[in-house]
């Protein structure tokens, strides 16, 4: 192999470029892997990690309030922005220093071209670095990651995006969201702990669109309840104008009417794209649509010699996805393409106030996909551990075939959902019936148990009698012990 030659070129290095860089090495390729910037992607630099960090700092201070129900005295903790923002940095640096991706990729044999600046291809088997080096490739495997969309209206240039909130030293005081999606739900429930006044703005009708109905229920509900602006069904934002009483004005359409807020910062969580700019595709013939690489089942582009994974092909842009994407693109430029790519079973969730964890289908998904199902709904009032800790906002539904009872989706919205929620994804990986997770015996008194009481429910309302033994090996639930045949 020539100098700077290689089997395969893995473009980026977040969760997606590091697991598709490993496993081709492990599979005997010679690999290249090329990041314009810092190794770890988005997640662990100015995503979720840090989210994570300011999402602790903000339930800490919520545990707070309840102080004086458990008998404890003393002064409330002030939140100290500038310290905190510190930790997030120190917490970012320790995770750098735990994960050695630098160390385990020249350990595997890959070649790293980091902080090398922005790849461009010149032509489908080779591409050029920002420092000017050249860099040829039998194969790529693109994994250049995303970017904040940027709404294009007049003062935009005024906003925040989550990658400005890291450089901040001082909380805002007053903050409009737009756009109510996960990143966007988070921040609004993490900024109002602290003690901003919050609006979040979101063109559909419900915060959380793509969830189940009933976790934008409980999430818009226990927003309002602290005191966020929900302000849903917009037609836009038109502008944002320096001025006002707190610094900034900005403009949205509202009923065919134009409102406006005085707010301190704005911050836009519209949209997340594919990051193409840099990459010139065309030359390598790779199509690209809605900013997003093109792929097939495969995550195979338009190039067959070309892949892609993670947030830059647009289809399941979460931290656990594009691992198993790049494990699958590098799988498929070594071996030869024959493994597709299923995201059907992805738990997933945000660290809200209360949190949410969701897995599979929600409940609208199963409606439209003409599915005969049940659905059972527990609300957390009946769960003994949140009354214990005095967290009794929130429910888990679960969406049960009534043909096959194995679980089509999961749905949790309280303390500790986004744990919960796993226990769920299991039983679903495992193809169980409702009626063997009916029977599972949880620990007590745990949020976790908030499953198995929904459990019991679908196994009631289906009129089926718990699972016995001798029935585990058979291939669907037998009608002899349903009610309904006696």
């Amino acid at each position: 192999m020539a100098a700077n030659r290689f089997d395969i070129i893995v473009i980026g290095g977040g969760p997606a470029g590091v697991t598709a860089a490993l496993r081709a090495r492990e599979l005997g390729a010679s690999v290249a892997l090329v990041e314009a910037g810092r190794l770890g992607g988005t997640c662990t630099n100015d995503g979720c990690v840090p989210t994570r960090v300011i999402a602790k700092a903000a339930r800490l201070l919520r545990d707070t309030r309840q102080f004086a129900d458990y008998g404890l005295e003393g002064e409330p903790p002030r939140l100290n922005f500038a310290r905190l923002m510190a930790n997030v940095q120190s917490t970012v640096y320790q995770m750098h220093e735990k994960k050695q991706l630098i160390h385990h990729l020249r350990s595997s044999g890959a070649e790293i071209f980091a902080e090398s600046g922005p790849a461009s291809f010149v032509d489908p088997h080779t591409i050029t670095l920002g420092d000017g080096r050249r860099l040829e490739g039998d194969k790529f495997i693109l994994c250049a990651g995303g970017r904040s969309r940027r709404l294009a209206f007049p003062g935009a240039d005024l906003a925040l995006t989550h990658a400005d909130l890291w450089s901040l030293q001082s909380l805002p005081a007053s903050v409009a969201i737009v756009g109510g999606a996960a990143t966007g739900c988070q921040l609004a429930s993490i900024l109002s702990i602290f003690g901003a006044r919050v609006h979040i703005l979101e063109l559909s009708p419900r915060l959380l669109r793509i969830e189940d109905e009933a976790v934008s229920s409980v999430i818009m509900d226990s927003f309002t309840r602290q005191g966020i602006d929900v302000i849903t069904s917009i037609q836009g934002v038109e502008k944002l104008e320096r001025g006002g009483a707190a610094g900034l004005t900005l403009t949205y359409g509202k009923d065919g009417q134009p409102r406006h807020l005085d707010v301190a910062a704005v911050i836009l969580s519209s949209g997340w794209l594919g990051y193409l700019d840099p990459l010139n595709l065309p030359a390598a013939g790779v199509a690209s649509e809605r900013n997003y690489v093109v792929v097939d089942d495969y995550l195979r582009s338009s190039a067959e010699h070309i892949f892609a994974a993670g947030d830059i092909n647009g289809k399941m842009m979460l931290v656990q996805s594009g691992a198993v994407e790049g494990r699958i693109a590098a799988e498929n430029a070594v071996l030869g393409v024959g493994q597709p790519v299923d995201h059907s079973l992805v738990p997933h969730g945000g660290f809200t106030d209360p949190e949410y964890g969701s897995v599979g289908l929600a409940e609208y998904q199963a409606r439209e996909a003409g599915l005969d199902y049940t659905v059972a709904t527990v609300s957390y009032q009946d769960l003994d551990r949140a009354v214990i800790d005095n967290h009794t906002t929130g429910l888990c539904k679960l969406i049960v075939s009534t043909e096959t009872h194995r679980i089509l989706g999961a749905h949790i919205v309280g303390e500790q959902a986004l744990e919960s929620i796993h226990l769920v994804a299991g039983a679903m990986a495992a193809q169980m019936w409702v009626e063997q997770l009916a029977d599972l015996q949880i620990a007590y008194p745990t949020f976790t148990a908030i499953v198995g009481l929904a459990a019991r429910r679908i196994v009631h309302k289906l009129g089926a009698m718990p699972m016995a033994a001798e029935w585990v090996s058979l291939d669907r639930p037998s009608a002899e012990w349903e009610h309904s045949s006696l």
